[in-house]
């Protein structure tokens, strides 16, 4: 029976994780307990919900998970809290094809049987805001659009306008224009919350402009307004007794991590340790490694000073332990990362490449793969679904070995990938390992085999 809503756009840049965060932060003021969700494979915007809920932001994405385990990833992360704000991607009903909604904003919602709020750009907007919030509303007859949220409004009397011309389709309200709030950007969109370049007075900003500018008591009872939702959540509730411990790599170099992801390794029985490649000098004692994707090119110069941790991962993957590197994760297992301007950075050395930067998109969409070799994610013939946005390539100096193909959800085209040395596996894929939850439970397996004997965990 959580109270929850769903925050969508028109399109993306419409301002969905500024009303987020604002609407978190003027819900809390009233003594609400916040859960945040973010829909799609978007790291980012979860750093923005963890600033403001204070709790982890949980990703829900229809064609990575499937319906199943977004109703369990729900459910368990929102039984505790007071109201559910989930975050929609790009505009309200752009998915993975042009001809339905399936991994589309609308999905979820209609999944979560959630009303939702449509944020709309009203710069330089009056009456056509009618129009729009109408035709989004009818849309889809399933959906149930229940108000707007007029962004970038020039003041108290274009608010009242655009309130005005709506009728059919309630204004809840609305955030005026205020661009010297506005939250930085770099080359992978916004920048990651967690740095210390986002002061809490950006947030406390915008939680004012929400509780000043929107009428959140009937944004309250929108959310009160959504049907229960049915769903066995037993199967996620059991858990494994600790046997192994698998070290993460976190700190402002690496930190895209799906928390379903480390959730799922906890359940099947492993204690995740947390260490930073940038700042600790050495790696903790772990049976296993896992380092996710982020920013190392921005972190590089720091990356390649800190030798005696680089010199100790080499050594752990020389070990024969198990090893998984994602993306930011991969370029660090490479022999250097070579920055725009030309400059290589040595890394790790386990991988026979060079991670080449590029100002351009190198690669983005979902991917379907399937393992093509037995490794410690498991055998041969296990699909699973996954994510790519990078602006880096590789320069191979071998060939390397691959463990899997994927295929390009868009375009069909095939690849191989999941390149392997010795027990050490690095994708480019940011993997969503509810979409075969076998992965994770094989790798921790895996790792447990490397348990010291007697077993001390």
């Amino acid at each position: 029976m959580i109270p929850r809503l769903v925050i969508a756009g028109t399109n993306s840049g419409a301002g969905k994780t500024t009303v987020t965060v604002g609407l978190c932060g003027a819900l809390r003021r009233l003594g609400l307990k916040v859960s945040l969700f973010k829909c799609g494979p978007d790291y980012l915007d979860p750093t923005y919900h963890h600033r403001a809920s204070g709790l982890r932001s949980q990703n829900l994405d229809g064609w990575m998970m499937g319906r199943d385990a977004v109703l369990s990833t729900f459910t368990n992360a929102s039984r505790a809290s007071d109201i559910a704000l989930i975050e929609g991607v790009m505009g309200l009903f752009d998915g993975v094809g042009s001809d339905s909604d399936t991994g589309s904003t609308a999905e979820i919602a209609k999944w979560l049987g959630a009303p939702v709020l449509l944020v709309v750009d009203a710069a330089g907007m009056s009456r056509s805001i009618a129009a729009m919030a109408l035709g989004f509303a009818t849309f889809d007859p399933a959906l149930n659009v229940a108000g707007v949220i007029c962004n970038r409004v020039g003041s108290r009397g274009h608010l009242e306008i655009l309130q005005q011309a709506s009728a059919q389709v309630p204004v809840v309200g609305g955030l005026p224009r205020d661009e010297s709030s506005s939250f930085p950007e770099r080359h992978l969109g916004l920048r990651t919350a967690s740095e210390g370049a986002l002061p809490t007075a950006l947030f406390d900003t915008w939680s004012d402009h929400v509780a000043g500018w929107c009428d959140v008591d009937r944004i309250r009872r929108i959310a009160n307004s959504a049907a229960p939702i049915e769903h066995s959540t037993q199967s996620s509730d059991i858990r494994h007794p600790t046997r192994c411990r698998i070290g993460i790599a976190v700190d402002d170099a690496f930190h895209f991590y799906y928390d379903e992801n480390l959730r799922l390794l906890q359940q099947f029985g492993a204690e995740l340790i947390e260490f930073s490649p940038i700042h600790d000098d050495h790696l903790p004692r772990v049976d296993g490694l896992y380092i996710g994707g982020g920013y190392p090119e921005v972190h590089a110069q720091a990356l390649t000073g800190n030798e005696s941790m680089r010199r100790d991962i080499h050594a752990f993957c020389s070990s024969g332990k198990p090893v998984y590197a994602e993306c930011g994760g991969l370029m660090y297992l490479c022999t250097a990362i070579g920055q725009l301007d030309g400059t290589h950075l040595p890394m790790v050395n386990w991988f026979g490449a060079d991670a080449i930067m590029s100002d351009r998109l190198q690669a983005l969409g979902y991917v379907e793969a399937i393992t093509s070799t037995t490794t410690f994610m498991g055998s041969a013939g296990k699909k699973f679904r996954g994510h790519q946005f990078r602006y880096s390539t590789h320069e191979w100096h071998t060939s390397p070995e691959t463990t899997y193909s994927f295929s390009n959800r868009r375009s069909g085209s095939r690849s191989d990938e999941g390149y392997s040395c010795g027990n050490v596996i690095g994708s480019y894929i940011h993997a969503h390992w509810a979409s075969n939850p076998s992965l994770p439970q094989s790798f921790v397996e895996s790792c447990a085999l490397a348990v010291p004997t007697p077993k001390q965990y």
